[in-house]
């Protein structure tokens, strides 16, 4: 191991466990000046095609398109929930501030896929070969609501709520395959 990981390491302990006979609890030191701004920004998932991916991300579950980027073989679309009006802002800035901020879905789509017959799909990260990835989820203010939605839209569900122990929260799926957990905005587990 190089000696920036093992300082980057030495920086900020590892969260201990203090464990007692009812619950388990987590102890972690407190952010050091180096880490202090980071935020996590955003995650990347490999679609198909943009026009059916789009609409899903945009209409079905509301995000906004924050931002679009053609990068001659791939196109990159950055959609989020727009709290802040990021998305009536100019392009240049609406590119810049995307950045600046938490909770962005990086759709990333290879030009050609769309209309390659062979094309078998992306791995979600949820079948044998390949697991890994899980999933992404959003809050929605009321779970039976919105489960009622997604099923008079015709999307395909991989839990719903009346599925396993787990009844206060659902899974859809998004055109690609790729699992979307829907939460209440008050959850406790």
């Amino acid at each position: 191991m190089n000696r920036f990981v093992l300082n980057a390491f030495k920086a900020r302990r590892a969260p201990t466990l203090h464990r007692n006979f009812h619950s388990t609890t987590l102890a972690t030191m407190p952010r050091t000046a180096a880490t202090e701004g980071f935020k996590f920004n955003h995650t990347m998932i490999r679609i198909k095609d943009p026009k059916v991916s789009l609409p899903f991300y945009m209409d079905t579950l509301g995000m906004d398109l924050l931002s679009e980027q053609n990068m001659g073989d791939f196109t990159l679309y950055f959609l989020g929930y727009d709290h802040d009006g990021i998305a009536a802002l100019p392009a240049e800035q609406k590119a810049k501030a995307r950045f600046n901020r938490e909770g962005i879905l990086e759709l990333t789509h290879n030009h050609g896929t769309e209309s390659d017959p062979s094309f078998q799909g992306y791995a979600s990260g949820n079948a044998d070969i390949g697991r890994g990835f899980g999933h992404i989820a959003i809050t929605v203010n009321n779970i039976e609501e919105a489960c009622a939605r997604f099923e008079s839209l015709g999307v395909p569900f991989k839990k719903r709520l009346t599925d396993g122990k787990m009844r206060h929260i659902a899974f859809i799926l998004d055109p690609d395959g790729y699992w979307v957990e829907v939460v209440p905005q008050a959850l406790s587990l």
